[in-house]
């Protein structure tokens, strides 16, 4: 599903009229039917005996929160609007739809002060779901001290808050707030989702979001260039496993980390890349913690050292190429020869190659960029944000406030992918496409979930040969890439909601995924099915 910024949406909206005659009147009159059905048949089930009070801006959100209590009204809910400005600033839309609101029944009355407000709540015998219609996408920051006092109310005393569109104090393509904003159980978004939903604060402001199609062509919601990932996206119908291949043909990725007391990481990688299915997995570490990788590593998957010596690597760059993948970085180490390895692998090896952790600590965007541009196959980065601003020089603060646009600067830079991991995470293709991985689960702040994906995303490219095969165009290289990062992005956060279901969010572990991995492949094969064949 397509992801818009303000202007997009503007766009689409002059668009829809001009070339398709659909106007604002229709788009608010279907926002309004859309949104009281999924109110009424979603919500209010849950909230037997509940009050619903709106509270309406100046704009054309308000309409829209107006034509909802209008078409609620017309299902028989008893619903209060509360206008938190005069008539004489509203918008002419808004005009409209006070007067049809007010035929239908719906009670209007205009608060000025939180004291009026407070009053009536104070009157409530049961719960009460806010419905937030103030601002929408075209807030201006700060609000007035009002308005946050009113946010302060509903955010203490809400038993369930929708907000229409986006919470209101959140800024449409950032996310950003000032201060304070409405904290929204539920966000209805009119037709897309927004990028203020996925950036800064609005990630954890919007809650769940429930898309209203509300009628616009839909040649005008499929274009644009940033998408929340799903599995349709990512689906190759040629990609069946074959039954009667033997374990050459489904790869030998080498996972390549591990230092003094970090051998774990390389160990979780290397485990998870052979639990995708590869034919072969080889585990290599720096030749004095050779040892303690042998004693923790499952006997399935080969090992190797790193001599400390560079002068003996010479034999080690040679042989690459017999592997189908790389993984770097998994409890490398931030160090002078750890930074001469990387860059030995991005400059010898002719296959996809996956940066995670200490190989991308070790490596500085201005510095090492044309270890990057030069390479003639793929290769896929995946900082969380404390390793992109390093690797950028970037202001922390910074990237979380515009985390898209620097992804995409970062992308346009190096032409490669990166996977910015998060709560969100950001999936950027060397082809300008960005993907959206929304899926918040707190069970996977734990060390060495990172250390999984990159495990993840080894073992399944290392399972498409056609990434090293020279005589395939390298577009046609770069789709499968692309598709296989989707997969290996989906089937984490897949592990992570399943280990989280076994275990809870507290009990689960890294190695926890890993132990789903089994449930999450078979539904995703299963699932993968249903697209192929429409069963």
């Amino acid at each position: 599903m397509r992801i818009v910024d303000i202007n997009e949406m503007k766009d689409i909206e002059i668009r829809a009229q001009k070339e398709f005659g659909f106007d604002e009147r229709l788009i608010i009159e279907n926002v309004g039917s859309k949104g009281a059905s999924v109110i009424e048949s979603k919500i209010l089930s849950k909230f037997r005996n509940s009050e619903i009070i709106f509270l309406i801006g100046r704009g054309n959100n308000g309409a829209d929160g107006l034509s909802v209590a209008r078409h609620l009204t017309s299902l028989g809910r008893k619903v209060r609007a509360f206008m938190l400005f005069g008539e004489d600033s509203t918008s002419d839309e808004l005009k409209v739809q006070l007067e049809m609101a007010k035929s239908f029944g719906v009670k209007v009355n205009m608060i000025e002060d939180i004291e009026q407000l407070a009053s009536y709540c104070s009157q409530v015998s049961g719960s009460i779901i806010f419905i937030d219609a103030i601002f929408g996408t075209g807030v201006r920051l700060p609000m007035s001290n009002f308005l946050y006092e009113v946010v302060d109310f509903v955010n203490s005393n809400s038993s369930y808050t929708i907000s229409i569109d986006i919470p209101s104090g959140v800024e449409g393509d950032t996310g950003f707030i000032q201060g304070k904003a409405i904290s929204a159980d539920l966000t209805l978004a009119v037709a897309l989702p927004k990028l203020g939903y996925y950036e800064a604060d609005g990630v954890r402001l919007v809650g769940d979001v429930e898309v209203l199609r509300v009628g616009f062509p839909r040649v005008l919601l499929t274009e644009g260039n940033k998408r929340l990932l799903n599995l349709e996206d990512v689906v190759d119908p040629s990609s069946k496993r074959d039954k009667f291949a033997d374990k050459k043909v489904f790869g030998h990725p080498l996972c390549l980390g591990g230092s003094h007391g970090l051998t774990g990481a390389l160990v979780m990688a290397s485990q998870a890349a052979l639990k995708t299915g590869a034919g072969l997995v080889t585990a290599a570490t720096w030749e004095p913690q050779y040892k303690e990788l042998m004693d923790r590593l499952i006997p399935e998957i080969m090992t190797g050292y790193l001599p400390l010596d560079v002068s003996k690597w010479p034999r080690l760059i040679k042989d690459l190429n017999k592997y189908s993948s790389i993984v770097i970085g998994p409890g490398l180490a931030r160090s002078t020869r750890a930074r001469r390895l990387t860059l030995e692998i991005l400059n010898n090896f002719d296959g996809p190659v996956v940066l995670d952790a200490d190989a991308i600590n070790v490596l500085k965007l201005n510095e090492d960029k044309g270890a990057f541009t030069v390479r003639n196959a793929p290769t896929v980065i995946t900082p969380h944000f404390g390793e992109f601003s390093r690797f950028c020089n970037i202001e922390y603060s910074e990237l979380e406030r515009r985390p898209v646009q620097h992804l995409q600067d970062l992308v346009e830079q190096i032409n490669c992918s990166v996977i910015l991991k998060g709560p969100c995470t950001y999936m950027g293709l060397s082809d300008g496409n960005v993907f959206f991985n929304y899926y918040p689960n707190d069970g996977m702040a734990t060390g060495g979930v990172g250390d999984v994906l990159a495990g993840i995303l080894a073992g399944l490219l290392g399972q498409e040969p056609e990434l090293k095969d020279k005589s395939i165009s390298l577009s046609d290289r770069y789709k499968v890439f692309n598709q296989t990062l989707g997969m290996s992005v989906l089937a984490h956060t897949m592990s992570g909601h399943f280990a989280a279901e076994k275990h809870g969010v507290r009990a689960m572990t890294a190695s926890s995924l890993i132990d789903c991995f089994s449930k999450t492949f078979q539904e995703l094969e299963s699932q993968m099915d249903k697209i192929i064949y429409g069963e």
